[in-house]
């Protein structure tokens, strides 16, 4: 790949962009094809098939979300050695020779030689997988072997792992050459980090051993590694084909996927050979829609490595594109079962993935604000336009959230300082310490929120979020009286710092305390937990903030999917009989982590997981380490198969988190 035995700081950049487009192009031809498998609400499946085709389409998204995370890692790499990571590609499909001649890039339903296409690309080096029918390339073109040139010029390589393992080679060479210190200058806050996202890929690079420990995850996790392990990506396409041959045997008119164009377009492209004009104007205005959300998912990534961490802004803006992302596939998935248009009869529209000339980052400060909350307007008034069908309007509702998560989320960050202390738990204001006049004014009062004043403290309960865990009843009877009429709450008949340690063991925060005696209020727990109860929802202790909210300390967050009160927990749990696990396992790595409180950030997504960014460890009910982390999703739908942790079942059975 490299023509000196050195390369220069400007050839890795050059070599890390055509990796980044890599990444990029097989993301998207995985998401397309991923998007026009048929689904439950589409006939002509019976259930061993359907069973199938949800299982391909939810191995292809995640085959696609690791090569997301790939990205993610090269992207960071080229931010370590100092440049600035590239986010654009060619649209598809590419002309021979912007990739090596082997690799062929092309928008295509899903299908027997769609699937071979997969295979082939991501074959080991041994490998004889020939590619599948349609996709070699149409004109034979190598790339030639070139000296050595101050311009940087890609070269020739068979597959992918070949690739890698030169870019490795080069970056070894680099290094020797200039030392860690003088090859990673780049600044090490523009980095995406766990924090910001939850992909394996997220690591910040910071020296040689985490540089080629994210090429050698991207190499035998994904694309042609020497010898293919069972959860590569090939082999997991191969355990797909298989299926799929035993399916056919059975079915031979089986039809897993709609006819979705190959190579859309949205205006009569100059070269009609091999591309499908979308002329339906719903369909037309559906795939816009999906591309122009696409779009702005790429500004918001790129503008995320633009901003230095711990910055609120950076972390919106992946939390924008994530949303972005959710909208994307229902309308993707729409737009595959569209008519294309009369041109081509029993033809489906597809996403086309237009990229626009610049998706550099845009400028720090108010104008990028003006321009993504102005932008998800369009978004959100373009969707309108398109609802009535069930996947439109859940998009609909998914960009309505986003957009008011902008506005919000930008306008805050534009007066929060880069790092904001936690602030005190949200209770009703408290009286004034010592009576103005030998009277004590009370603040006026919070619905919902009962505030019983005693001698030492106030006594705060919200009876919305109580579970009834009994420890107020049962640890102070005489103060919290059960099944009576009138008062049931005294603070008084109890000392101080006993009744503190009773609210505190409260899980769910409907109890808190004002002290107004001159003692500490309730401080952030040095260890921040959620812990999972059995057959019942999160029991968090944290410096949590929820929603953008005022940060808390205490609270029980549904899990069941069965609240009216969600994110809270309300009981509900109870009446649908929810039947999950207090005690998963613990997952593989479970390094302690540096720093072990701080800030929790929980995001309930629309119609999703709950977003959970800080450090944290899960526990089991019992107190068992179930994880440690700085980012996840957890399920909040009560059906994933992999709980505590989100695995989109959600989409499937319609979860709807209320709004």
């Amino acid at each position: 790949m490299f023509a000196a035995s050195v390369p220069s700081r400007e050839g890795l950049l050059h070599a890390l962009y055509e990796a980044a487009e890599l990444e990029h192009d097989l993301m998207c031809t995985y998401l397309y094809a991923a998007y026009s498998l048929k689904s439950e609400d589409d006939p002509g499946l019976s259930p061993r098939e359907l069973d199938a085709v949800t299982r391909w389409r939810r191995e292809i998204l995640a085959v696609a979300i690791e090569e997301m995370s790939h990205l993610v890692a090269v992207w960071n790499i080229t931010s370590a050695l100092g440049g600035t990571p590239r986010f654009g590609r060619g649209n598809f499909p590419l002309d021979p020779g912007q990739l090596p001649a082997a690799v062929v890039v092309k928008l295509a339903p899903f299908s027997r030689a769609t699937l071979q296409h997969f295979i082939h690309l991501e074959r080991p080096r041994d490998s004889n997988e020939a590619d599948g029918t349609g996709f070699v390339q149409p004109i034979a073109y190598k790339r030639p072997a070139m000296p050595a040139r101050l311009t940087p010029m890609a070269l020739d390589y068979q597959t992918i792992g070949v690739f890698y393992e030169c870019l490795e080679d080069g970056l070894r060479a680099f290094i020797g050459h200039h030392g860690e210190r003088g090859a990673f200058c780049g600044d090490r806050a523009l980095q995406l980090s766990a924090r910001e996202v939850a992909l394996p890929g997220a690591r910040d690079v910071v020296c040689l051993e985490t540089a080629i420990s994210a090429l050698t995850e991207i190499i035998e996790q994904g694309e042609g590694s020497a010898v293919a392990s069972k959860k590569s990506h090939y082999c997991r396409f191969l355990a797909i084909r298989d299926e799929l041959d035993a399916l056919e045997r059975d079915n031979p008119a089986f039809t897993p996927a709609h006819p979705a164009a190959t190579n859309p377009v949205l205006r009569p492209p100059p070269r009609p050979e091999g591309r499908v004009w979308i002329e339906d104007d719903t369909a037309a205005a559906t795939v816009d829609l999906a591309n122009a959300s696409y779009a702005l998912m790429l500004r918001l990534l790129a503008h995320a490595y633009h901003l230095r961490r711990p910055a609120p802004a950076k972390q919106l803006a992946i939390d924008l594109a994530l949303a972005l992302m959710r909208a994307m596939t229902f309308v993707a998935e729409r737009a595959a079962r569209l008519p294309a248009g009369p041109s081509n009869p029993g033809c489906n529209a597809g996403m086309s993935f237009t990229v626009l000339r610049d998706v550099s980052p845009l400028p720090e400060g108010p104008s990028a604000a003006r321009f993504f909350t102005e932008r998800f307007e369009q978004l959100v008034a373009s969707a309108a336009n398109l609802v009535g069908d069930p996947r439109m309007d859940r998009a609909h509702r998914l960009l309505v959230d986003a957009a008011a998560r902008a506005t919000r989320g930008f306008a805050q960050a534009a007066t929060a300082p880069a790092v904001a202390p936690p602030a005190a738990a949200p209770v009703a204001p408290a009286p004034p310490a010592t009576p103005i006049g030998g009277v004590v004014e009370r603040a006026a009062p919070v619905p919902g929120v009962e505030r019983v004043p005693g001698p030492g403290l106030d006594i705060v309960y919200e009876g919305k979020r109580c579970i009834h865990a009994r420890h107020c009843v049962t640890g102070a009877p005489a103060v919290f009286l059960a099944n009576v009429v009138g008062p049931w709450i005294h603070p008084e008949a109890m000392p101080t710092e006993d009744l503190v340690y009773i609210a505190k063991v409260c899980p769910s925060g409907a109890i808190r305390y004002d002290r107004h005696d001159g003692g500490p209020q309730e401080a952030a727990p040095p260890v921040n937990v959620i812990a999972i109860r059995e057959h019942g929802p999160y029991a968090v202790r944290a410096a949590m903030s929820i929603d953008g909210g005022p940060t808390q300390f205490r609270a029980t967050l549904c899990r069941c999917g069965a609240s009216k009160n969600k994110p809270y927990c309300d009981g509900s749990h109870h009446e649908v009989g929810f039947d999950a696990s207090g005690e998963p396992a613990t997952t593989p790595r479970t390094d302690m982590l540096a720093v072990r409180d701080g800030t929790l950030a929980i995001d309930p997504e629309l119609d999703g997981p709950l977003a959970v960014r800080g450090n944290l460890e899960i526990t089991s009910g019992t107190g068992r380490l179930v994880a440690r982390v700085e980012s996840a999703r957890l399920c909040r739908c009560g059906g994933s198969a992999t709980k505590p942790f989100c695995d989109n079942t959600h989409q499937r059975i319609g979860f709807r988190s209320g709004g």
